[in-house]
């Protein structure tokens, strides 16, 4: 791959931007979303509303040039007055439109949702926090802004190219937000992200994700975080959420998920490209972490029958 990990995870993931829209609303509203399953990312670019998610007694006050993004785990409300009785929204995957609300002079939201890949989305949705905010005047707030509004309007017109820009913006925006988020780790779950954003654990992680299929040991890894080995074990579990070995085998699983989808590679070739010694030996860890052989794995992502075992 790269000593990328950041860019890493998310090629792995495959984010593409399904659909935006936006609500123009004044007066007094309040809307009630269900869980997305998806990404949702906004912007608002005029007046403001109030956000509160499913579950939680606080709010968060959302106002003119503020953007921010939800991993999509949780319900919420967006409104003008927390008193007011939501009103249910369904959630399809047709809205391409502003949608106006009384005089519509309250509160401008532009919003769209990133479905991920199901296998390898929860690397993204689990690393990150209940909500990710960024204030209008903060490093590189307006930029995001741009690309909400470029991608409602690349859903909402008919252009050649439309859907590849769509997509291509949709990264953009996840790329720029968690860059900004990343200037306060501490704000965020166990995971990956936290991770890159740990000065000390970053060398180690760069390391695994620049060579996969090298038989990294902790000594190794923790040379290169300029630790000793118990504290760089522990810190690496700290703050990844996992022992830094298991962090490897997850990553080589998911390296393997998308080349059983995307590439027709062997089994042989794949096992030994991800460092494993043969391909019994890959297929059986394969199977202990995802649950289903490779060749099962290929066959159901392509979905075809699965064929009779054979070597390679």
């Amino acid at each position: 791959m790269s000593n990328d990990p950041f860019a890493d995870v998310l090629r792995v993931t495959e984010a593409e931007s399904i659909v935006s829209g936006g609500i123009a609303a004044g007066g007094t509203w309040s809307f009630h979303f269900p869980p997305p399953g998806q990404i949702v990312f906004s912007a608002i670019l005029a007046g403001g509303c109030w956000l509160r998610l499913d579950g939680q007694r606080g709010a968060v006050w959302l106002e003119q040039g503020d953007v921010g993004l939800l991993p999509g785990r949780d319900g919420f409300v967006l409104c003008s007055d927390l008193r007011a009785r939501p009103t249910k929204i369904e959630l399809t995957d047709r809205w391409g439109e502003i949608e106006t609300i009384g005089d519509g002079r309250g509160c401008k939201w532009l919003a769209g949702r990133v479905a991920l890949h199901p296998s390898s989305g929860a690397l993204l949705t689990q690393a990150l926090p209940p909500v990710v905010h960024l204030r209008a005047g903060a490093t590189g707030a307006a930029t995001l802004r741009w690309i909400v509004e470029e991608l409602v309007e690349e859903h909402m017109s008919t252009r050649p190219g439309s859907s590849l820009a769509s997509a291509q913006l949709a990264q953009l925006f996840l790329i720029k937000i968690l860059r900004a988020h990343l200037t306060s780790p501490g704000t965020m779950p166990p995971g990956w992200l936290r991770a890159i954003g740990d000065e000390r654990i970053a060398p180690a992680l760069r390391l695994i994700h620049d060579d996969p299929a090298r038989a990294h040991d902790l000594d190794a890894l923790a040379r290169a975080a300029r630790m000793s080995r118990t504290r760089f074990a522990v810190r690496f579990k700290a703050v990844a959420g996992v022992a830094p070995l298991t962090y490897l085998t997850a990553w080589r699983m998911h390296l393997a998920q998308r080349a059983l989808r995307d590439e027709d590679v062997s089994i042989v070739a794949l096992a030994e490209s991800l460092g494993y010694a043969s391909d019994s030996s890959f297929s059986n860890a394969f199977k202990r972490e995802i649950g289903v052989a490779p060749r099962s794995y290929r066959a159901a992502a392509r979905g075809k029958p699965d064929p009779a075992p054979r070597r390679g």
